[in-house]
């Protein structure tokens, strides 16, 4: 299977000002600047395969959406190689951008005071796709994405669910192999996102559109991908799938307790001393979490000792969520290995 993605000791810097303190210093600035070099993306590599769908996340300042504009040609590189769809993104540009669509969740393609089915005949003129072209793949992507309704309307007077869904189809006029996904979903109601995430699915198995999906949601992760690679500080440091991230870092259960009233956490401690228990608060100061290896007689243990000391409303257990796993391996500097 080909590679869609190929990216090599891929680094980008930037230069940044650094300001003297003082009046003297500020005086000091205007003649002479000193600069500090910072790497927002730490010569990372990696490779997406034709009809994947890989969730790429971090924190913020990571060097998620830095590694996204290389990856389009919007930024070069300060080193390192890219490849996507078998060419260089920034010295092929014209070429580069008939194979790729493109998501900013924070930006719009769409002209602001025209009708949505304007904006999409424009994009259909810059990527000379044909009429027949447009009308056998587009009725389908209208249809599934539920935006007839809306295509006479200024995209001013859509909704941020609407306008999400018709920022989607204008990415997909020219049916890339290739989709660059950047937080499509933010801000989106629950129903919205379901739709997005069933159309890109769709999309996938009959096109065999390559995916690449940067995301804070990782509900999106989970329902879309099999593959996540995350990035902390400009590096790598996890890439493999998400089925082994949650074997490996996601073992254990969670017991929540809802208490009358709030316990002291070294009480609680102090019960279940002996046992593998690992204790901390939920939304409220009467919720606490007890975080436990995937040990039966543990659990019963530990929940026969704390019914026996509290007076309890409610437990719930539930399996360790992918949140709280990336959460744990960014707090633990998890490095693939």
């Amino acid at each position: 299977m080909k590679n869609a993605i190929e990216v090599e000791n891929l680094r980008k810097e930037f230069k940044s000002h650094s300001s003297r303190s003082g009046l003297k210093g500020a005086f000091r600035d205007l003649f002479t600047r000193n600069y500090k070099i910072l790497p927002a993306v730490n010569d990372i590599s990696f490779t997406v395969k034709q009809g994947e769908m890989v969730g790429y996340i971090g924190e913020n300042g990571a060097g998620k959406s830095t590694t996204i504009k290389m990856l389009t040609g919007i930024l070069t590189p300060t080193s390192g190689k890219v490849i996507v769809n078998g060419m260089n993104p920034h010295k092929e540009r014209e070429k580069f951008a008939q194979t790729i669509g493109v998501v900013f969740g924070q930006r719009s393609q769409l002209w602001w005071d025209i009708a949505v089915q304007e904006s999409f005949r424009l994009l259909k003129k810059v990527y000379k796709v044909s009429d027949e072209q447009y009308n056998e793949h587009m009725n389908h992507v209208i249809q599934i994405l539920d935006i007839e309704p809306l295509l006479d309307k200024p995209v001013r007077k859509l909704s941020l669910g609407q306008r999400m869904r018709c920022e989607l189809a204008a990415a997909l006029i020219h049916n890339p192999p290739l989709l660059f996904l950047d937080e499509p979903t933010i801000g989106l109601d629950v129903l919205v996102k379901l739709k997005i995430r069933q159309f890109l699915k769709e999309i996938n198995e009959k096109y065999n559109t390559t995916i690449l999906l940067t995301t804070h949601d990782l509900s999106d992760i989970e329902a879309l991908c099999e593959r996540v690679v995350m990035l902390d500080e400009g590096n790598i440091i996890y890439d493999g799938s998400l089925q082994n991230l949650r074997s490996t870092w996601g073992e254990g259960k969670q017991v929540a307790f809802e208490f009358s009233s709030p316990p002291a956490k070294q009480q609680l401690e102090l019960i279940v001393s002996d046992l593998p228990v690992t204790w901390f608060m939920g939304e409220r100061s009467n919720i606490w979490i007890a975080h436990i290896k995937n040990q039966q007689e543990v659990m019963s243990d530990l929940i026969g000792r704390i019914v026996g000391q509290y007076q309890i409303r409610d437990i719930t257990i539930n399996e360790v969520s992918t949140e709280e796993i990336i959460r744990n391996i960014y707090e633990e500097g998890a490095v693939n290995g």
